[in-house]
């Protein structure tokens, strides 16, 4: 008999340095959102992988920063909370970047936080730089922190992905698999929907419109002829963020609706009916409700 194994895998590091790129690759499947801005993923979302007999939960962290308001706290609370949860970390340090004053500091706190826990260094999109700024790179790295393996890896292109993936799966511990094998990840449903819009209010807005709106997922229904009926509620902090977000007779809204339900019917495999409602609620950064929604805990926030 074959023996299984499994564990959870912590990806952590700076703000767009690649963690839920790596992680949609490592899963085969867009579980994570993914965008040109920084700070997108906002709760530790978990994507499931197998590699042979070994299943592997990855956890996709908020980018670690220095926090200025409630939401970011929370956030990084997030981040090394999934961090200390996890079986192996593994570091994502853009290689064009190198070691950044947001480096260091994750490095710090790795001696504090790791508990002895294997942390691997992969050095993310590699294809921006020369070879040998790649060696003195990582050796610049392995002399700030004792790195149980380096990788050299691109996620948007998936160089070097599947040797960090077999390492990881060699790793981690023997022991029964943790999810049903044709489970991708443990969102619920009416979560990862929020998270698709809120990806397209994010590609669409550009620098219109700052981190102060979020999506819920208000209602779910599933219908007799195999369609769902979603509604969504976009809550922004502002009269003129609303504008900004319906846009000239509703055009950006109704581009967001679109793109949002095609990737939806296509992530669940059924026709989707999306209904966007915007409302505006000034102080949304401070309810806890909206922290949950979002799977972040309302505390971590506290000063």
């Amino acid at each position: 008999m074959t023996e299984t194994r499994a564990g959870f895998v912590a990806l952590i590091g700076e703000p767009n340095a690649g963690k839920s790129t790596l992680l949609n690759r490592m899963v085969g499947a867009k579980v994570s959102i993914v965008t040109h801005k920084v700070q997108t993923t906002r709760a530790r979302i978990r994507g499931v992988a197998i590699e042979g007999d070994t299943q592997l939960v990855f956890v996709d962290t908020p980018g670690l920063f220095a926090p200025r308001r409630r939401l970011d706290r929370a956030m990084v609370a997030a981040a090394w909370s999934g961090a200390a949860d996890a079986d192996i970390v593994v570091l994502l340090v853009e290689a064009h970047r190198g070691v950044t004053a947001g480096v260091k500091v994750i490095l710090e706190a790795l001696n504090e936080r790791a508990g002895g826990r294997p942390v691997a260094l992969a050095i993310n999109k590699i294809d921006k730089v020369k070879a040998d700024k790649l060696l003195v790179l990582t050796k610049e790295l392995n002399d700030l922190y004792d790195f149980t393996e380096t990788f050299m890896i691109s996620a948007e292109k998936g160089h070097g992905v599947d040797t960090l993936r077999k390492w990881l799966a060699a790793e981690l511990p023997k022991g029964p698999w943790l999810y049903p094998e044709d489970q991708i990840a443990d969102l619920p449903l009416r979560m990862i929907a929020a998270e698709i819009t809120r990806e397209k209010l994010t590609l669409r807005l550009h620098q219109e419109l700052p981190y102060q709106l979020t999506v819920e997922t208000e209602n779910w229904e599933d219908r007799k002829d195999g369609s769902v009926k979603i509604d969504q509620l976009i809550y922004v902090m502002r009269d003129g963020h609303k504008g900004i977000l319906l846009g000239h007779k509703g055009e950006t809204i109704k581009a967001v609706g679109k793109a949002s339900r095609e990737e939806l019917e296509e992530f669940l495999g059924r026709k989707v009916h999306l209904f966007l409602q915007v409302k505006v609620r000034p102080n949304w950064l401070n309810e806890a409700e909206r922290y949950s929604e979002m799977g972040l805990n309302f505390k971590d926030g506290n000063k």
